[in-house]
């Protein structure tokens, strides 16, 4: 038969082309029955498709055109040279037609010399002589044929040139064996097989091949895949699987094992794993022992490769009885989920996360999907780049819109990407969908409020509203970062647009056009309408941020009374008219930046309401009387300008944070503050018109942090006297009503609260009222007392063992006590400004570095001594010495608690940089080489020195 076509190696054709790894090229008379089918058999054993024309060409097909395509199909080809190869030329025309192509697609040739020396085959002698001259004499009056049979020559000669293996005296079986290892190993690191739509797998498969190949080759190994919905965990998989599948004996790949078992049970499960693996169909399993017997009988030797795609319950996998101890030495266990914490549950060695593509290769797969080419036309590109914005790189998203807009005019472009952004594909969201249904019900809420308000924002700020609404985030976000429904980059609270459309369109429900049914309100156009029509709002949060937009419509407050349901509200610059009447009473979080009423709704009773935050508001009194709010924790009011006074608290039994700094008209504090046993945290900074403290103040042996800072005119008066008869009996009632309000009140701290201080008056000893030499402050942390024009500081500061910052710059000391010293657990000491200081004491060595604490913590963690500008110390050299000696200390503590440093500042009077800095410059910046750290394991941190010069 006559071969006049020649091969045409393009990509186009190669799609239309069925993919084989091998093409066996062999004389069917001489090998057939024994080399041939005993090589097909251990091909077939490792998974390798070969494929061979004795079978795969049936009768009346265009046998040359299949042949064709089979050869530009394949990966690999093995010719086997027996006596009476050359004698066919078939034989010869397909070992022709082979070089042709891989001389154009470098693609592997191996020789097998059958029952022949290779010598014969290379320079034609013996039979191969006899069968060359034969073709000659026949062709010899066709000048064509003469020069076909002169490339057959060559063609023999130069496949027989390369690397194979001679058969003769040697055992078949392990030759054989040989020969299927070179093609796993040629077929392990070929990408080229892969689907045309692949963009961008290459390098994720060798990066899951590292940790899945990280033990020794006889070392058993399971690894999980996690990740989105639709973000390409199974493609990586099924790419891995095909790539590494030839080198185990037994092999399995449940597509959808959660699928098997919602429709077959662990049963169906377990048959479809031993059927794969065993290669048998008609396993007969009657029950779980029995199936687990025959895993354990039938595979426990045997190198196995098993993915389990799609597991969304650890119990999928117990009762399927994937035990590594069950399978044979280098065996590999692939587990395919989005759900993190099951694959570190079930005990994974490794859990691999899938990540986004990349922009190049986003546009590249779009590209493929939307022009069926690489190039991007002209008047396409700026609106590929908005359907790559909206698919922030998920496959899945990038594939289905890019095949909707394939063969589109521009204008259909622009008109479907606005329909996108109002109404989301329901294929992605679909896909997306199961991982949100797989939520319980408080994971859910958590989700959705993400979704509608919070990503972008820091983790700590969204899990502090999320547990006032009684979410319980620490284990709900916990979950949603397995899930991979939410990322926690830098501390911050990061979520797919795909996954905020999908959650936005189940806030909307089915009443896409009613904002008033929804359950949340993220944006002002819809708050407008709400507030605008006559309707009741089902709405339970609404967030919304308009300190950015110039013009911003203004709504009616009055229209607030339909926002009956509302537990979560917080508004930042948004613009009402008229008088505010009511507050939702279900509200648990109501932060209002700039309040722009005078009072908080007389109606307003939110019993629930856990954090008021109020800052830059208008506000002049918060409520007359006492209102009873067992759950309010923290109160900010901080920067309101107006704010004349404190209404009594003691309804509020439970405040653990009071935020009243920059309030300039606050004259003082009412003395109900003294009753809340669970302050933690009172900050009056800057509230420069405050006169007085409450006497009975030191009753709180709750309080961390106190900051009177820029408060001058409360040391300059009686701060704490004797009470007058009347604030007694004031204390009294408060005392009593608050009993009604929390009955735990223990009497000892009451008494506390009530009895009469006596203390001395002067201005000069005013802070020792603060301080006395009573364990009423054994729990406080940070103490800001600057800008108090305080003249000295008392002795009884050396009591607040406790204490880890102290601030008292811009004051008019001359000297510290001594009994500073005694503050062990002092990180931060912060004198500037205080310009008539002269002499320091001994510092203490700090023994230990102050622990992070929780949401609720308001420490920054900032460890330093900061002497600037204190032009009046005498010993600058014994300054040195000491705060030196001071951070050799911290940094030792630092290294033997394994507790992290932050930052350290020191800021001390001087004009030279000490001697050990070796790295000098003399500019406005200084750049540090930080090779040498990146391979030192012992370096604990970098350390500048800046010497200011004043010009």
């Amino acid at each position: 038969m006559a071969f006049n076509s020649s091969i045409q190696c393009s990509p186009s054709s190669h799609e239309m082309i069925k993919k084989y790894d091998v093409f066996v090229s062999f004389r069917g008379k001489d090998t057939r029955n024994n080399f041939t089918d005993h090589f097909f058999a251990a091909l077939h054993r490792k998974g390798i498709l070969a494929f061979r024309d004795d079978t795969k060409l049936n009768k009346g097909q265009r046998i040359l055109s299949n042949l064709m395509q089979a050869i530009e199909g394949s990966q690999i080809f093995v010719v086997v040279f027996s006596k009476n190869y050359a004698s066919s030329t078939w034989c010869l025309r397909e070992l022709q037609k082979i070089l042709d192509f891989v001389n154009v697609s470098r693609k592997h040739v191996l020789p097998v010399f059958y029952d022949v020396d290779p010598s014969e085959v290379r320079k034609q002698t013996g039979d191969y002589e006899k069968a060359m001259s034969k073709h000659e004499e026949k062709s010899r009056e066709d000048k064509e044929k003469m020069e076909e049979v002169k490339r057959w020559r060559g063609a023999l000669t130069q496949v027989a040139n390369l690397a194979g293996w001679d058969m003769r005296n040697k055992s078949e079986y392990a030759e054989i064996e040989k020969i299927v290892q070179e093609i796993n190993s040629i077929l392990g690191h070929d990408f080229s097989s892969l689907p045309n739509d692949l963009v961008g797998i290459q390098s994720p498969v060798e990066e899951l091949e590292k940790p899945l190949f990280a033990d020794p080759i006889g070392d058993i190994r399971i690894v999980g895949i996690c990740g989105m919905g639709g973000i390409g965990k199974t493609t990586l998989a099924t790419v891995l699987y095909h790539r590494i599948s030839h080198q185990y004996t037994a092999r399995c790949f449940i597509d959808d094992l959660s699928k098997v078992y919602r429709e077959s049970g662990p049963t169906g499960a377990l048959k479809q794993l031993l059927c794969q693996t065993l290669n048998e169909e008609n396993l007969h399993i009657s029950n779980l022992y029995n199936a687990a017997n025959l895993i354990r009988s039938r595979l426990r030797y045997v190198k196995t490769l098993m993915v389990l795609d799609n597991v969304d319950e650890v119990e999928q996998l117990e009762k399927l009885v994937v035990d590594r101890q069950w399978f044979g030495a280098g065996s590999r266990i692939i587990i395919i989920s989005r759900n993190k914490h099951i694959l570190e549950k079930y005990g994974v060695d490794v859990v691999y996360k899938v990540q986004l593509l990349n922009s190049t290769n986003a546009l590249k797969l779009f590209s493929k999907k939307a022009f069926h080419s690489e190039d991007i036309v002209n008047d396409y590109k700026s609106l590929t780049n908005d359907v790559l914005e909206y698919a922030k790189g998920l496959p899945l998203a990038i594939k289905v819109l890019g095949s909707f807009l394939f063969g589109r005019n521009v204008s259909e472009w622009r008109s479907a990407i606005v329909r996108l952004r109002e109404n989301p594909n329901k294929d992605i969201l679909d896909v997306l969908q199961i991982s949100y249904d797989g939520l319980q019900d408080l994971e859910k809420q958590i989700f959705l409020d993400i979704a509608c308000f919070f990503s972008g924002y820091e983790e700590l700020y969204v899990r502090k509203i999320l547990n006032c609404c009684g979410f319980h985030s620490e284990i709900g976000i916990r979950v949603l970062l397995d899930k991979s429904l939410i990322d926690n980059s830098y501390g911050f609270i990061k979520m797919h647009d795909m996954l905020k459309h999908l959650g936005r369109k189940i806030a909307k429900g089915n009443s896409a056009k009613e904002p008033e049914k929804w359950s949340r309100l993220w944006l002002y156009e819809d708050f407008y309408k709400v507030m605008s029509e006559a309707k009741e709002s089902n709405n339970e949060a609404i967030v919304l941020d308009m300190s950015r937009n110039m013009e911003v419509l203004t709504t009616d407050a009055e229209a607030m009374h339909k926002m009956s349901r509302l537990r979560l509200l917080i508004f930042h610059a948004v613009k009402f008219r008229g008088s505010l009447n009511f507050l939702s009473n279900n509200l648990q979080f109501l932060q209002w930046h700039g309040y722009p009423f005078s009072y908080l709704p007389s109606s307003f009773q939110p019993t629930k309401l856990v954090e008021l935050i109020l800052p830059h508001s208008n506000i002049k009194k918060l409520w007359k009387g006492v209102k009873y709010l067992p759950n309010l924790r923290a109160l900010d009011l901080s920067n309101s300008k107006n704010l004349i006074k404190v209404p009594d608290l003691s309804g509020v039994p439970n405040l653990e944070w009071i935020i009243l700094e920059g309030c300039i008209k606050l004259e003082r504090i009412h003395p109900s503050v003294c009753l809340l046993r669970k302050l933690a945290f009172l900050s009056l900074k800057n509230c420069i018109n405050l006169v007085s403290l409450p006497s009975n103040i030191l009753g709180l042996s709750s309080l961390e942090y106190l900051n009177i800072s820029g408060c001058p005119k409360v040391f300059s008066n009686k701060l704490l006297v004797q009470p007058k008869h009347e604030e007694h009996f004031q204390m009294a009632d408060m005392r009593e009503n608050s009993m009604q309000y929390s009955h735990s009140t223990s009497s000892s701290i009451v008494k506390k609260l009530v009895f009469p201080f006596h203390f001395s008056k002067g201005y000069k000893n005013s802070a020792g009222y603060l301080l006395p030499s009573l364990p009423s402050f054994c729990c406080l942390h940070d103490l800001d007392l600057s800008f108090c024009n305080l003249s000295q500081i008392p002795d009884a500061i050396g009591c607040m063992h406790s204490l880890e910052t102290l601030n008292l710059g811009g004051n008019y000391f001359v000297s510290l006590p001594s009994s500073i010293k005694k503050l062990s657990k002092l990180v931060h000491l912060n004198l500037q400004h205080c310009k008539q200081l002269r002499y320091l004491p001994e510092m203490t060595s700090p023994t230990a570095l102050p622990v992070i604490r929780g949401i609720y913590s308001f420490a920054h963690y900032g460890r330093g001594l900061v002497f600037f500008n204190c032009p009046e110390i005498v010993d600058i050299e014994r300054c040195r010495g000491m705060t030196f000696a001071w951070l050799i200390q911290v940094l030792q503590v630092s290294q033997e608690s394994a507790t992290p440093i932050g930052w350290i500042d020191i800021v001390i009077p001087g004009n030279q940089i000490p001697r050990w800095f070796n790295n000098l410059s003399v500019d406005t910046s200084i750049s540090l080489d930080p090779s040498p750290l990146l391979h030192d394991n012992n370096w604990i941190g970098i350390a500048c020195s800046v010497v200011f010069v004043k010009k």
